[in-house]
């Protein structure tokens, strides 16, 4: 009678295992959220990610300092090799590069990044590998990947972008990812020019 209870509690633990694991295969797992500012494993941008502004479950990322913004001539970078004629004069300092990554079922965020150095876009996803590790994943042709590994960093360096995304001093997302523009009442009054406005002598 002993061994028929081991068995009969046996049993019911192995069944409430496999009732827990298919559970768990039916969820998609949580993704970890990756928004912040990181420095890339070569040194040399530190890229922020935070929501876009036209879809927020997307994350968007934009290079916010270059460890060379400028040529030797003192002349900022430039994003000439863009397919898009009307982003080549854009500045590469301030420029989007991750457009748009959605989370998939494995709890990363998945999509395309602009690569600036050859104008062309690749697949890429990223995911938390601790508190303060991002782990980069880009594919070319779906065939050959790479992994890199970003440093999460709180602290500013001079050149580094501060300002809100699409404000004056901070980068510029591309026209299909940005905040939508709150609409122009009609009639609304519009403040006085700097100097308009007199005031009168005592």
């Amino acid at each position: 009678m002993t061994l028929r209870f081991v068995l009969r509690v046996s049993l019911r633990i192995v069944v409430s295992l496999l009732l827990s694991m298919a559970e768990s295969r039916g969820h998609a797992a949580p993704a970890s959220d990756p928004t912040g500012t990181w420095l890339t494993e070569d040194g040399r941008a530190r890229v922020r990610i935070e929501r876009c502004g036209a879809m927020p479950d997307r994350l968007c990322g934009y290079i916010v300092w270059a460890k060379e913004a400028a040529d030797a001539r003192g002349q900022p970078f430039r994003d000439r090799l863009n397919p898009d004629p009307a982003k080549r004069s854009r500045l590469l300092l301030g420029h989007q590069m991750l457009l748009g990554l959605k989370p998939n079922p494995d709890g990363r965020y998945a999509g395309e990044v602009y690569n600036a150095e050859d104008g062309k876009t690749y697949s890429v996803s990223i995911w938390r590998e601790g508190p303060k590790m991002l782990a980069v994943k880009g594919c070319l042709l779906g065939l050959f990947c790479a992994t890199q590994g970003w440093a999460q960093v709180t602290d500013l360096v001079p050149g580094q972008l501060v300002a809100a995304t699409g404000e004056g001093g901070g980068p510029v997302p591309d026209r299909e990812w940005a905040a939508p523009k709150p609409p122009v009442t009609a009639g609304a009054a519009k403040p006085p020019p700097p100097g308009a406005i007199k005031t009168k002598a005592n």
